[in-house]
């Protein structure tokens, strides 16, 4: 099956379903020489796992990462680096329900239709578990950006927004509540109102926030793989992600060019940045910036009509552990897509000149 890889210097191929017996994947074109911290790489996949909050899905998966390759004495070797994270809290009975029926909003009925064959239980492979190996290579991606930052918060819980800008904001207050919010109130409000939908059986969507700051400029190529066009590919990969905007995004069409252009200083960094830190589709020195939009999550715990294999109308509720809204664990998948996007280009750029 095509598109399970990822990237074109620095490559990540995952494997693996939601209830198999792990997932995993190969990280390809990461140099030689790098030691690798593994507590760090294992403090993003806590991030990410299920079950660290009550708010999150109460699967309950330590998602330790084993390396199988590519690393001697700690260090990168330069060879493929293999990985597999285990699967050891699968309840598939929690699926049986719908193996001859079609979730509404999920991929059931397109894989069933594209392959002739589907995996029921949790989803299979279109399930957002695959999204822990990326958070694996995003990992070890930011530890080859060693200068460069990518900070990723939750900004939007359904119609609950911060009005701030991300420089107003104190990022160290990102992991000091279950929700990821950069401002503690808005993180206690969102909070009560993601708890409020779980009770009432329902989800609601949200948006991520990312800034990567300190990033060198150059990064991005004409005319297809621009930096903003790999970015929005890399988020839109993410699952339940419906939207991607970065800089002034849709609200720049409201101002006018004199509004709206970033001038120069003399030094040649800019007096505003509603470019998003990109121009030409390269970056340019000032911070990248975007938003990220995330879906509801399509189970939910109410009774729905729906259709059977045979195309009957069916009626089906949502049974299992769920999120009642997916931006909290959203927040370290964002920062590692971002990071794999970057590397990439910070890899290639070394062969733009001499």
């Amino acid at each position: 099956m095509a598109g399970n890889s990822f990237g074109n210097i620095f490559t990540l191929t995952t494997f693996g379903e939601s209830h198999g017996e792990a997932i995993g994947g190969i990280i390809d074109g990461c140099p030689a020489g790098l030691k690798l911290n593994f507590e760090a790489i294992q403090a993003e996949m806590i991030r990410r796992k299920p079950g660290q909050s009550a708010i999150v899905t109460q699967r309950k998966e330590p998602d330790v990462v084993r390396f199988l390759s590519g690393i001697f004495e700690g260090i990168t070797t330069g060879t493929p680096i293999g990985f597999i994270i285990e699967n050891t809290n699968q309840k598939s009975h929690d699926y049986s329900h719908i193996m001859n029926s079609y979730r509404p909003s999920h991929a059931d009925y397109t894989y069933d239709k594209k392959y002739g064959i589907r995996d029921y239980r949790g989803g299979g492979r279109s399930s957002a578990r695959e999204t822990a190996c990326r958070v694996v290579a995003g990992a070890v991606a930011k530890q080859l950006l060693k200068n460069v930052t990518i900070t990723a918060f939750v900004s939007g819980v359904g119609s609950l927004k911060l009005d701030k800008n991300y420089s107003e904001l104190d990022f160290s207050e990102i992991e000091k509540n279950p929700v990821r919010c950069a401002d503690p109130k808005m993180a206690q409000e969102m909070e009560a109102y993601i708890r409020d939908i779980r009770k009432q059986g329902d989800t609601v969507g949200g948006m991520v926030t990312c800034v990567i700051q300190n990033l060198p400029i150059g990064l991005g190529e004409p005319v297809f793989d621009k930096l903003h066009a790999q970015l929005g590919k890399a988020m839109l990969s993410i699952n339940a992600v419906k939207g991607f905007e970065y800089g002034s995004g849709f609200a720049g069409t409201q101002l006018k060019g004199s509004e709206h252009n970033d001038v120069f200083n003399n030094d040649g960094s800019t007096k505003t940045n509603h470019s998003g830190g990109v121009q030409g589709g390269i970056s340019n020195g000032e911070d990248v910036y975007f938003n990220v939009a995330f879906k509801p999550v399509a189970t939910i715990m109410k009774s729905q009509e729906t259709i059977d294999t045979d195309g009957n109308t069916v009626e089906m509720q949502g049974k299992g552990r769920h999120d009642p809204c997916v931006v909290p664990r959203a927040v370290p998948i964002v920062e590692a897509m971002a990071a794999l996007v970057t590397i990439d280009f910070w890899l290639l750029n070394r062969l733009s000149k001499l």
